[in-house]
């Protein structure tokens, strides 16, 4: 298995990833445009020429970042391949010098164990005006926000 950053031949496999976990509500749909229009911001792992892991890197400013598009196929669950696209996506984000990583999540354990903690939506006004506004669960938001301390 390899990790790496996305390719452009990779985005029917990432489309079918992210949609896989939308459709149970766990992420946001992404459309094939949007995947393209921010392609460099995605990290893949590719077993066998297949996408079987996906993670993106977004940043709102020098301050904030988030961890966006996390997901596993199912097929490959436990073999830490979130884990490690979590830890790569953390490290280009602290290369940059960017402070914090956000991540609103269903996943509380995993991203305990990766070292972030729980805070309040509203210390992330950034992420609530770029995606949340236009959220269908804007009135009943049931994800947690958490963030990580980069720099």
């Amino acid at each position: 298995m390899e990790i790496r950053k996305a390719k452009v031949a990779d985005v029917p496999g990432i489309y079918h990833l992210i949609e896989q976990y939308a459709k149970t509500g766990q992420l946001l749909i992404r459309t094939h445009t949007s995947i393209c229009e921010d392609l460099l911001s995605f990290y893949v792992a590719v077993e066998e020429d297949e996408v079987v892991g996906v993670g993106s890197l977004y940043i709102y400013d020098e301050s904030l970042s988030e961890i966006r598009s996390l997901a596993v196929s199912e097929n490959h669950k436990g073999k830490g391949i979130g884990k490690e696209l979590t830890q790569i996506i953390v490290d280009d984000a602290r290369l940059l010098g960017i402070e914090r990583m956000i991540s609103l999540t269903y996943q509380i354990e995993f991203f305990t164990k990766m070292s972030f903690y729980i805070i309040e939506k509203e210390t992330i006004p950034q992420k609530v005006r770029k995606d949340c506004l236009g959220c269908p669960k804007f009135f009943a938001c049931d994800e947690t926000a958490m963030v990580i301390q980069l720099n």
